[in-house]
């Protein structure tokens, strides 16, 4: 039971019946919880949205919807047209109207909250829209990063949101597999294997002088010895390429999965160019006049659809740009059948959006149905300084490096608590702190409290009451009523966010909870409380750890029982 979608449902219903409004399109209602609580439960500044297109005084069109909506919720509840969970709607000011929803209808909710375990928060607003997340992408050459990192909470994030909120989500990593890259890795192995055998090498300009690269090279070397000296050196190459290839791959899957991140698909960008995809790709294109040949290379018309300027996607000498791999791999996106393609990029990508979203118009697909979430820059800090190197290996601090300094649940949590296109300053002693000032512990020990009410309710052999048999009247303080009423909040907290693709509401949503339960918690007792009243409470602590293990389950987070 969702009461804002309720409410929102009624005020447009309401509205709809006005002679003043007849055929005129209405904007969407806005509720907002009102600063103080003397203004009621839910507020809306609709009645004054609607005064210029209906020619009429704010406040008269707020009078007439709150005198609807007040007739309808004095009917009885059994009415087909009542309003159950409505007390009063109030006109305030130049027309805002004030909604009080009923202490009864609370406790039905609560009911409700309670019987529903961790499926508390799930909706349907997604409608089953097939939505592909690709996230992360790294390319195989070395260990994920802290910016890989904030990518693969957020993207894990999202995904589990989305699903909360009805939609049918796969989850995608592209490996960059193909191109420079992965012969850069395949020559500094080559040159660090023959290092390790003895020889005088020159490193490759553009290679990887990562410890990591020394490591593989010497695995080699356990497993081989001379041999790949014996080679052809094309030979070897190609060998070294497939080995590292794997390798690093393999580290890849463990790092995200000691994460907490999996992915349903990986997609190779090889395999678009082994199986013909690119060129075909630029065959459709150009048959339908939106690449062109000039100065013997292959253009893409990118203009046409709003870019700066078109786009080489052939060069001059036959090899494919970067691009097209890109149009190739998002022609295939689209050809699965997602209905919405959201891809998760770094900061370093944005001049690359307009480009993708440009091939995928010419592919003949709404670009509307590629987003493209930017992630900002991390910075790590400690002690109050600018984290920039690894104590350990003198080069970035990987991702291995901050779950084993902050732990896992921390490093989530903070990744995601801030928006995708706000800089991340990370403040590694917070995240190792066991106090109130950061905020997963907050939120976890508030669970752990939780779970310790049960285990004393079990050691002095009392029954959880099954929801909707305590006497949830009882509960009366305003400790209690802010608590339900920000619990009941929780679907459309996970239908707004999903939709505005911001987990990170759903970090402050559960910071919010937290908070109002231990404030509850200082100011109620529970076991050894009257039993009406303990019965209740009971009920009411059973409902907030289904708020919070679900929440926490959106962002990847664990609900400890102890901590």
């Amino acid at each position: 039971m969702n009461v804002k979608e309720l409410l929102a449902g009624a005020i447009t219903e309401a509205a709809a019946g006005l002679e003043a409004l007849a055929g005129k399109e209405l904007p969407a209602v806005m509720l907002e919880v009102p600063p103080q609580k003397e203004f009621g439960d839910f507020a809306t500044n609709f009645a004054m949205q609607l005064a210029r297109p209906a020619r009429q005084n704010p406040r008269a069109l707020a009078d007439a919807l709150a005198a609807r909506l007040n007739e309808r919720a004095a009917l009885d509840r059994q009415a087909p047209a009542a309003l159950p969970w409505l007390a009063e709607a109030r006109v305030a000011g130049p027309g805002f109207i004030n909604f009080y929803l009923r202490p009864d209808w609370l406790y039905a909710l609560l009911a409700d909250i309670a019987a529903a375990g961790t499926d508390w928060g799930r909706t349907a607003s997604g409608g089953g829209e097939r939505v592909q997340v690709e996230f992360v992408s790294a390319n195989p050459t070395g260990p994920l990063h802290v910016g890989h990192g904030r990518g693969a909470a957020v993207g894990s994030a999202l995904a589990n949101l989305l699903r909360a909120a009805g939609y049918d989500v796969a989850t995608e990593f592209y490996i960059n597999d193909a191109g420079n890259q992965i012969d850069n890795l395949a020559a500094s192995v080559d040159a660090r294997y023959r290092e390790l055998l003895g020889q005088q090498v020159a490193f490759p300009e553009d290679g990887y002088h990562g410890a990591d690269i020394v490591e593989t090279a010497r695995r080699i070397v356990e497993q081989a010895g001379t041999r790949y000296l014996l080679i052809d050196p094309a030979e070897r190459l190609k060998v070294f390429k497939e080995l590292a290839r794997e390798e690093k791959l393999a580290l890849l899957r463990e790092d995200l999965e000691a994460f907490g991140v999996t992915f349903d698909v990986w997609f190779s960008e090889r395999t678009l160019h082994e199986a013909g995809a690119i060129a075909d790709t630029c065959r459709v294109l150009q048959a339908s006049g939106h690449m062109y040949e000039k100065d013997g290379a292959l253009w893409l018309k990118s203009t046409v659809y709003g870019d700066d300027k078109d786009r080489v996607v052939i060069r001059d000498n036959g090899v494919p740009t970067y691009l097209a791999a890109d149009i190739a791999y998002h022609r295939d996106k689209f050809a699965r059948g997602f209905d919405r393609v959201i891809n998760i990029w770094g900061a370093d990508h944005h001049g690359y959006i307009s480009r993708v979203k440009a091939a995928v118009a010419a592919l003949g697909y709404d670009p509307e149905h590629l987003e493209v979430l930017i992630l900002q820059m991390v910075n790590l800090y400690q002690h109050g300084e600018l984290v920039k190197m690894s104590k350990r290996t003198g080069q970035g601090v990987t991702l291995s490096e901050l779950i084993e300094e902050v732990g896992r649940d921390a490093a989530r949590f903070f990744f995601i608590m801030r928006s995708t296109d706000s800089q991340l300053d990370f403040d590694l002693d917070l995240a190792k702190s066991r106090t109130n000032e950061n905020p997963v512990f907050y939120i976890q020990y508030a669970h752990a409290r939780i779970a310790s009410i049960f285990r004393q309710a079990e050691e002095a052999g009392l029954a959880v009451p099954a929801p909707g048999e305590a006497p949830l009247a009882a509960l009366a303080s305003e400790w209690e009523i802010d608590l339900i009423k920000k619990l009941g909040e929780f679907p459309d907290e996970v239908s707004s966010a999903a939709r505005e693709r911001a987990p990170h509401h759903i970090a402050r949503y559960a910071h919010e909870v937290a908070a109002l339960f231990h404030s509850f918690y200082n100011q109620c007792r529970v076991i050894g409380a009257p039993p009406d009243v303990q019965a209740a409470r009971l009920t009411l602590v059973t409902a907030v750890q289904n708020t919070l293990r679900a929440a926490l389950a959106i962002l990847g987070v664990d609900a400890p029982d102890k901590m």
